[in-house]
Parts: structure tokens; C-alpha cells; sequence
């Protein structure tokens, strides 16, 4: 009986002590230490300064580089709008020339002048034959004067409703072979898709200027007229 009782005093007394010295403060310890970010801190994901964007999400790469033909092409239909043939023959084939077609069909047979031929083609008074008219067959056979306003400027085509970049827009009936014609040829087209409302677009009209590559040069070396045909 008395050891049970020594047990029990002593039990007693060491839960006493146990609770003594859980009541004594502790010092804080460094377990989970708390990071203070200073202005030079890179912790977490720091924002990025902004930058400016470029003007295209998409820019074109210098593999493809933008022709400046179209800008020639400008030039010639400047040029035809008052008949300055000396301005277009700067830009014609030096040994190719330059071949007028009445109709969006090329043939071997349309007369061709070379740059130096053009200035003395205005006002001369010797006719040509240019090819055959649509629907008869009869040979086209006018001045170049007359065959310039007939079948080159024979509208406002330096102020044209639209125009086409190697994309023909007039179609008539007339084959189109500029492509087999000119192979790898390019081409500007102004086009008007008509002036009389009566006529429900068939009075409609186009003129190509094509242009072919010799070195790294391109030259003016057709000047092809475009209209409906029967």
C-alpha cells in the first residue's frame, strides 16, 4: 500500500513541474522566416518593363520585297494621258519594244515600235494595220493617232474606276493569252466598268500596261486595250 501511494506522489509532483515550465516564455525561432522584399528583390514574377510595340502585329519579310512597278506603271498612264510617247519610251523594252493590241487577245502580228520610233509616231499621217476589228474581221487600219484614241487612251485611264494588279477585271469574250503571251510578265490594268447605264455594263473598257523582266530590270512591253466583245 505504501508504494502505491509513493507512486502516486510522484506522478503528482511531475505533472506539477511539467506544467511549471510550459508556462515559461520561449524565444521565437527562425522556422518559417518571412521574406520582406526590397526594391531590388527578384522574388515571384516581377513585372516587365513596357516596351513598345512594333506597328504590325504581322510585318512583311524582306524575302518578299514590294515591286515598284506599279509606281512605273503610273508614270506611263501619266505619261499617255497627254501623249507624251517621249515619257514612255524611257520606260519601253530597249530591244523588245513595245506591242500595241486592240483586244485583250496578243498576236505576233500587232505592231510593235521601238523607243526610239515612238516620239515621231504622233502626228504622222502613215497608216498602219493593228490587227482586225471584233466582229467583222476587217483590219484595223487607222494613224497612230487614231488608233491612240481608239484603242490606247480611249478613256480617262489615268483616273480609272479601278484598277488591277496582275488581276484582270474586264471580261469579255475575247480570249485572254497575256499570260502565254508575256510569260512572267507583270501587268497593271485600269479599268472602267461602263458610262451608259442602258447598255447594263457592256459599254465597259480596260487598258493594260505589261511590263517584262530583262536582268534586274523591268520594261514596258505591251500596251494591250480591253473591251466588250461580241
Amino acid at each position: 500500500m505504501k508504494s502505491k501511494t509513493f507512486i502516486l506522489v510522484f506522478l503528482v509532483i511531475f505533472l506539477l513541474t511539467a506544467c511549471s515550465n510550459s508556462n515559461e516564455s520561449v524565444e521565437p525561432t527562425d522556422a518559417y522566416p518571412v521574406m520582406i522584399e526590397t526594391e531590388e528583390s527578384d522574388v515571384g514574377y516581377p513585372i516587365e518593363p513596357e516596351v513598345e510595340l512594333p506597328p504590325s502585329a504581322y510585318p512583311i519579310s524582306e524575302a518578299y520585297p514590294v515591286t515598284d512597278l506599279e509606281d512605273d506603271a503610273a508614270q506611263v498612264i501619266q505619261a499617255l494621258a497627254v501623249k507624251d510617247l517621249e515619257k514612255v519610251a524611257e520606260f519601253v523594252h530597249p530591244g523588245m519594244g513595245v506591242r500595241f493590241s486592240p483586244y485583250a487577245f496578243v498576236s505576233e502580228d500587232h505592231q510593235v515600235f521601238m523607243p526610239d520610233e515612238l516620239p515621231g509616231l504622233v502626228g504622222l499621217g502613215e497608216v498602219y494595220v493593228w490587227g482586225a476589228y471584233d466582229g467583222t474581221g476587217e483590219p484595223i487600219e487607222l494613224t497612230f493617232d487614231a488608233y491612240f484614241d481608239q484603242f490606247v487612251y480611249s478613256s480617262d485611264f489615268a483616273n480609272p474606276e479601278q484598277v488591277g494588279v496582275n488581276e484582270r477585271i474586264g471580261q469579255g469574250n475575247s480570249i485572254n493569252n497575256l499570260a502565254a503571251f508575256y510569260p512572267g510578265g507583270f501587268f497593271v490594268e485600269y479599268h472602267f466598268s461602263g458610262f451608259d447605264a442602258q447598255y447594263e455594263g457592256m459599254d465597259w473598257q480596260s487598258l493594260r500596261l505589261v511590263f517584262l523582266q530583262e536582268g534586274e530590270d523591268w520594261y514596258l512591253a505591251g500596251i494591250v486595250h480591253d473591251q466588250w466583245t461580241i
